[in-house]
């Protein structure tokens, strides 16, 4: 069918071809580790955020106090605001958490 001239010319493309793909494949995973890398930071930020948060509740209130005692004992706003934080705080956390479940779905809508 084909000359085989034109079969080894051919055979040489092919592996120069796959060549270059396997370089540019290597030089695809270089770069995508480089770009994920800030990725990784902020999933590693996530995870202890998620293991201090529980305590992190507890510790703000008396913290806030302490604050406000030691730094700014004479600013009404400041008082104010660290009276009424761990309310408006529990309000947003439970807003949030309805806002982000998934809804649910009835029998009768399906």
């Amino acid at each position: 069918m084909y000359p085989q001239r034109e079969l080894i010319r051919l055979n040489a493309y092919k592996i120069a071809l796959q060549k270059d793909i396997e370089r540019q494949r290597v030089q695809c995973a270089a770069v995508a580790s480089r770009v994920a890398q800030p990725f990784v930071l902020l999933d590693r930020i996530s995870v202890l955020w998620r293991k201090i948060s529980p305590f992190a509740l507890f510790a703000a209130l008396p913290l806030g106090f302490l604050v406000q005692r030691a730094v700014v004992p004479r600013v009404k706003i400041l008082g104010t605001l660290m009276r009424w934080s761990p309310l408006v705080f529990t309000i947003v956390q439970r807003i949030s958490a309805l806002v982000t479940k998934p809804p649910v779905v009835s029998k009768n809508q399906r």
